[in-house]
């Protein structure tokens, strides 16, 4: 933003002093002649010293003097001020030039201000703060973004080779071609719109309603029963009415992501998912637990990270999805003030829960 010239805050920290050193000095001045007025007659008497001085003979006396000391105070409070106001304001120069370092692309520049706490030192931790989260979300997306990249060129590349290959072969059988090709475009396909989907929660773009966590849990079951008969996989829901606010689309699409992830990472067969709903005085919490390998708290904590799936990164199959589950799950979370808390089993599996506020927070 283009803005007019004008004055520095040193100058006008060194002027508000100034002018504040003159005010006390000119009330001073005055009070003291004021004072000397009472004592002093208006006409010169005679006594047996000699003369008495008047107002006349103070006022030739005191109006240099005065003078010389309001000309003391200008210039002293001219370079006491600016001297002063220097000192005041060199965290602020630290504070904005770490500003200017992180807004030409170097975010790992810190301020680290030194000293107790005051208004500056709250301002240049702030400022820390911020670039701490900056950082780490810069560094989240360029590393997502080459996790994109690659899973969305690997359907691609494989489909290129599959064209190659039947080029190559103009008399070839094309059916079996044609299928696999499909599988890759709808792995693509599925890829994008969990893509859209995470940019979306990110954004917060979503009107919020009423929604019932328990009703979610009972259509997910419905819509993955099928799923979990196939692996004979039983599954649990209880519950009560669990009421939050937020996107119904949203939050049903993280209830399936949920119940799904529980399905797929489970025992090969007689395996168990079981689906909670409470609620509490501000909050209501939705659990979902499976059987399943042990795994280490260490692998859990990076669960939610993009394209992570289970102990290391496997091929996608029909239901293991693109490997975005549950950083979609956590984005869906914090776009509507929870919190995700993902722990291993004793027993092996996961124990996920999500906790969401009961009525919607006030952001000011």
């Amino acid at each position: 933003m283009d803005r007019a010239p004008g004055l520095t805050v040193r100058l006008k920290l060194t002027l508000s002093y100034v002018g504040f050193l003159m005010l006390a000095g000119i009330m001073l001045l005055t009070a003291v002649w004021v004072f000397l007025l009472r004592y002093v007659p208006d006409s010169t008497i005679k006594s047996i010293d000699g003369f008495v001085p008047n107002r006349s003979d103070l006022l030739r006396a005191f109006v240099p003097v005065a003078a010389e000391v309001l000309l003391f105070l200008l210039i002293f409070g001219l370079l006491g001020g600016w001297i002063l106001a220097g000192r005041m304001l060199t965290p602020l120069t630290r504070i904005t030039s770490t500003i200017r370092v992180a807004a030409n692309g170097t975010l790992s520049h810190r301020i680290r201000l030194e000293g107790r706490q005051d208004e500056f030192r709250e301002l240049a931790d702030a400022v820390d703060t911020m670039l701490d989260r900056l950082e780490a979300h810069v560094a989240e997306q360029r590393r997502f973004a080459a996790n994109a990249s690659h899973e969305l060129r690997t359907p691609l590349a494989i489909s290129q080779t599959m064209l190659d290959v039947a080029r190559s072969d103009p008399n070839g059988d094309t059916s079996e071609l044609i299928v696999r090709l499909q599988d890759m475009n709808t792995r693509a396909i599925d890829l994008t719109e969990a893509l859209l989907l995470l940019s979306h929660a990110d954004q917060q773009s979503f009107a919020k309603e009423p929604v019932d966590l328990s009703l979610l849990a009972e259509e997910t079951t419905e819509t993955l029963l099928p799923l979990a008969e196939e692996r004979r996989l039983s599954i649990d829901v209880s519950g009560d009415i669990t009421p939050v606010v937020g996107s119904p689309a949203l939050l049903l699409q993280m209830t399936m992501n949920l119940v799904q992830n529980a399905i797929v990472h489970n025992l090969p067969t007689g395996g168990r998912v079981w689906i909670r709903t409470t609620v509490g005085p501000k909050s209501a919490m939705l659990t979902i637990e499976n059987t399943g390998e042990e795994l280490t708290p260490r692998l859990a904590s990076t669960l939610t990270e993009p394209f992570q799936r289970g102990t290391k990164r496997t091929r996608i199959n029909e239901h293991s999805g693109v490997g975005l589950g549950l950083a979609i799950v956590n984005s869906i979370t914090q776009a509507h003030d929870g919190t995700l808390t993902i722990t291993p089993r004793q027993s092996g599996g996961l124990r996920i829960t999500v906790v969401l506020p009961t009525t919607p927070p006030v952001h000011r």
